[in-house]
């Protein structure tokens, strides 16, 4: 069987915000936020067109919902820095 990658993902927002989630396919999750899709967040339904800003590949599910609960804390300095690769 066929390991499932997971995805933590920062998409920038229309507006500059930063929105932060988990998929383990970053493409249709993109396509979801933007409306060509169903299933986006309703945060992002309000404040499109959403584009991917940074992403990180992690080995699991659970993995990734925590990496997106730190990730989610940081400031928005910090996450900028992420972005950067800094």
């Amino acid at each position: 069987m066929a390991k499932t990658v997971w995805y933590v993902y920062l998409a920038e927002c229309a507006d500059g915000t930063l929105y932060t989630g988990i998929t383990n396919d970053l493409k249709r999750r993109i396509k979801q936020h933007n409306g060509k899709l169903r299933g986006g967040a309703r945060y992002t339904a309000a404040r499109r067109p959403v584009v991917l800003a940074w992403s990180e590949e992690v080995d699991t599910r659970s993995c990734a919902q925590k990496r997106e609960f730190e990730i989610r804390h940081l400031s928005r300095i910090k996450k900028t820095q992420l972005i950067l690769g800094i």
